[in-house]
């Protein structure tokens, strides 16, 4: 979870900006107690702080740090001092603050400062968003902790730099409009910070410290991101590092440029949106910025950042009371929702569903609806809406109750059942193993001869190798048999796991089931001896099974069985094709079986 550290004086004046304690009518503003208290409305806890340290209690306030955790990444506008303190401040009845600098949907502003993007950029790292800042000396405290904003949006919201990267950049030596465009990576050398000679960007990836850190993202591209000024100075390269001289901000620099480039917009957007907020928190003017693309995205070709762009959210009183187990009226939870920075007004809607009046009817209902405010985007469901009540509420102000009914845990069949089986193929000579389900294409389809036509794909993998989930286990099981030459043969390995895969039949287009999967390496393996381990499982498990010939492209054609349970297959067990070993650099011969568990325990 992220972790923040935040100077004591600064975090109380903005938590705390009228004096009133950190718990109005309660004991004063440094009580660890009281902050440890007040702090679960931003689902945050103190960390190791300096209150806990000795030799930290003979230093001022505007000395000593706190360390916070925040225990909820849904949460991003909280990464920092004054998101976190802005969050506190709003619970405690302070004023939810106003943010005129931003543009809406359909309410297009001019604004005297440019950036124009190139279509060159669009299919290496498309989205820019940005602002200007303005009227305040930037201190030694305020140019750290916007270093740590820049680095928890682009490390934990940004995947590590791969989906939001930030800059900041000093006004007074740029030339307007500023261009975001692609390049060949040798075709443009600057000084890039903490060096002393310009490189390309290709020598950047290569002997620069954030380079190599962050070159992942970029080096196999053949164009690569940058952003420079009407004069062609650079600002830097993103999302891996400014330039020494435009983009080196300073203590002292008054007039700032915030910039953030991403590939995806509704967060890039987001986070720029944050960050203007909490520099205007600190007393900074804000000043917004006209972006033009060269190509559609989805907020157009045109707008003004900061930008809001997000939706009301309706969520019926009903499902209020479902949701927290009391009924409130309106106006509680208008209450409770302004508390945590929201808009909230009573208004009636139509609701569809089987939770509004039965399966498929629909019934005008009362409720609150709910616009975010400018630095939140984490509504997506009417329960998020009750969330905010709840905790905008107070935890401790609903009643507890003691369970009405009584249960006794016992363990599911299909665990019981895993458990049994996980024994026999113990006491049968093969070796457990365990796995992830998340897997590359090539991994789970290309090296097993397979179409990928029931596999399911993952919408936003963090990885490549992570973006399928597996529909069998023999590919795991192959892989640890790869990297496994050099060990004595034979190899008896096997794995009860989950698989995934499509299914039109079920209600969501895709099934779970419990697998068990077994391989077996050496000179050895044939056809002949995995079937007799197979009936020798299925004696044991006491189930009758059938077998009829499997043409299965992951096995060779006439030393493969389908098992049969029943009318319904639910297994496959055979020789492996030498095409999908040699896919896997695997020089043995192997036989595998897999069987479909949860089959044996349903009616």
């Amino acid at each position: 979870m992220p972790k923040i550290e935040v100077n004591e004086a600064a975090f109380f004046a903005l938590a705390d900006p009228e004096g009133r304690g950190i718990c109005p009518g309660r004991k004063g503003p440094n009580d660890r107690e009281l902050l440890e208290e007040v702090l679960t409305c931003a689902k945050a806890e103190l960390d190791l702080d300096s209150w806990s340290a000795d030799a930290a209690r003979a230093l001022t306030p505007e000395e000593r740090t706190l360390k916070i955790e925040l225990n909820d990444t849904n949460r991003p506008d909280l990464w920092a001092t004054a998101g976190c303190a802005r969050q506190l401040r709003l619970y405690n009845g302070g004023r939810r603050p106003e943010y005129p600098f931003f543009s809406y949907p359909g309410n297009f502003r001019s604004a005297a400062r440019k950036l124009r993007v190139e279509v060159s950029v669009k299919q290496v790292r498309p989205y820019l968003a940005g602002f200007i800042a303005t009227g305040k000396a930037i201190t030694d405290a305020a140019l750290r902790d916007m270093i740590q904003t820049q680095e928890k949006l682009a490390w934990n919201f940004g995947r590590k730099r791969r989906t939001i990267s930030m800059g900041l950049y000093r006004i007074a030596i740029i030339q307007w409009p500023i261009i975001y465009k692609a390049v060949d990576p040798d075709s443009v050398s600057f000084v890039p910070l903490q060096w002393d000679a310009p490189l390309t960007l290709r020598e950047i990836l290569k002997q620069h410290p954030k380079g190599r850190e962050y070159g992942f993202i970029q080096e196999h591209e053949p164009l690569h991101p940058l952003l420079v000024d009407s004069k062609g100075a650079v600002l830097s390269y993103p999302p891996i590092i400014n330039s020494a001289d435009l983009g080196a901000v300073q203590v002292g620099d008054t007039d700032l440029f915030v910039e953030l480039t991403g590939t995806d917009m509704p967060s890039v957007t987001l986070a720029a949106s944050i960050m203007a907020c909490d520099l205007a928190d600190q007393g900074y003017t804000i000043e917004p910025v006209e972006i033009e693309y060269e190509y559609d995205t989805p907020f157009g070709r045109k707008f003004t950042s900061p930008y809001y762009f997000q939706e009301p959210v309706f969520c019926s009183l009903a499902r209020v009371e479902r949701f927290l187990g009391e009924k409130l009226d309106a106006d509680t939870c208008i209450a409770a929702l302004e508390r945590m920075g929201c808009r909230a007004e009573n208004t009636r809607s139509v609701e569809k569903g089987q939770e509004a009046a039965g399966p498929g009817g629909e019934v005008e209902t009362e409720g609150v609806l709910v616009w975010p405010p400018e630095y939140r985007n984490d509504f997506l469901h009417a329960a998020d809406v009750a969330e905010d009540v709840m905790i905008g509420r107070g935890l401790s102000s609903f009643k507890p109750e003691r369970p009405r009914d009584f249960t006794v845990g016992r363990l599911k069949p299909i665990t019981v059942f895993s458990r049994k089986v996980k024994e026999l193929l113990v006491g049968m000579g093969y070796q457990e193993m365990i796995y992830n389900y998340l897997g590359s294409r090539k991994d789970l389809v290309e090296n097993m001869r397979g179409d990928g036509s029931r596999i399911i794909r993952i919408a936003n993998p963090m990885t490549e190798n992570s973006a399928y989930l597996r529909d069998s286990v023999l590919a795991s099981l192959l892989m640890s048999e790869a990297v496994s030459g050099h060990s004595v043969y034979p190899h008896r390995i096997f794995e009860i796991g989950k698989v995934a895969y499509r299914n039109p039949a079920e209600n969501y287009g895709a099934s779970t089931r419990q697998y068990a999967g077994l391989l077996h390496a050496g000179g050895d393996a044939n056809f002949n001896t995995v079937a007799g381990q197979i009936q020798t499982l299925f004696y044991y498990i006491s189930r009758e099974y059938e077998v009829e010939e499997s043409r299965d492209s992951r096995f060779i054609p006439g030393r493969a069985a389908e098992i049969r349970y029943g009318t319904r297959p639910i297994g496959v067990f055979g020789e492996i094709h030498p095409e999908v070993l040699e896919n896997w650099g695997i020089i043995v011969p192997c036989t595998a079986a897999e069987i479909d568990l949860d089959a044996l325990i349903e009616a």
